[in-house]
């Protein structure tokens, strides 16, 4: 059962106006329209809509709160949240590239990825990054939360920016050099072993001239 309440980031005795509040504000960064209709952001903009809808309805909002109650109860671990995996498939990335990340948690019973949203205890998401922050860095952060226990823990990736001249240079120079560097040894060998095998053919001829004055 969703957490409406934890979608809306507020708490549960929160006040009408609260709710609507806290709508307004997710509703306008999930927005299809503001993010190229990404599925991503479709999906937290239709869970956003649909937690307001229910806690706005003061019946059921009371019918929501009782299973909520009862499946929360039951449901909750007493152990300490873990993390056993948070790994993303890369760490560099242009602007607007695919990155799915994956995540693997323990006796969490809320799970956030910020700046994304609530999520599973495990799973995998495909996103792209629209903006680095001003030194080429994005950063995202995976908490799992035990609400009994009143425990969370956080871990982070960090993906660095690649520009498009540092993908294409940075590629190609090594290699170049590499190759340059690989061929001029065997140049500058053949070029002394010409050098000799010509003085010894000047020295042969100049003794052969001496001999030949001699006799």
């Amino acid at each position: 059962m969703k957490d409406y309440y934890y979608f809306l980031g507020i708490p549960k005795n929160a006040s009408p106006e609260d709710i609507k509040k806290a709508y307004r504000k997710l509703s306008l960064k999930y927005h299809p329209d503001k993010n190229d209709n990404d599925a991503f952001f479709s999906d937290r903009f239709k869970e956003v809509k649909e937690a307001y809808e229910t806690l706005t309805n003061p019946q059921t909002k009371r019918i929501y709160d009782q299973n909520l109650g009862s499946q929360q109860q039951n449901i909750k671990s007493m152990f300490p949240p873990k993390i056993k995996n948070f790994s993303a498939n890369k760490i560099r990335a242009r602007k607007d590239e695919e990155i799915t990340i994956y995540w693997n948690t323990y006796d969490a019973d809320f799970v956030k990825i910020v700046p994304f949203g609530l999520e599973k205890p495990e799973g995998e998401r495909t996103i792209r990054i629209k903006e680095f922050d001003s030194q080429g860095k994005f950063q995202i952060l995976l908490h799992a939360t035990n609400t009994v226990l009143h425990k969370t823990i956080v871990q982070g990736i960090t993906i660095t920016e690649v520009f498009e001249s540092e993908a294409t240079s940075g590629k190609e120079n090594p290699g170049q050099n590499f190759h340059e560097n690989f061929r001029k040894p065997p140049q500058k060998k053949e070029t002394s072993s010409r050098r000799l095998v010509s003085v010894l053919i000047l020295v042969a001829i100049l003794v052969v001239l001496i001999w030949t004055m001699l006799n």
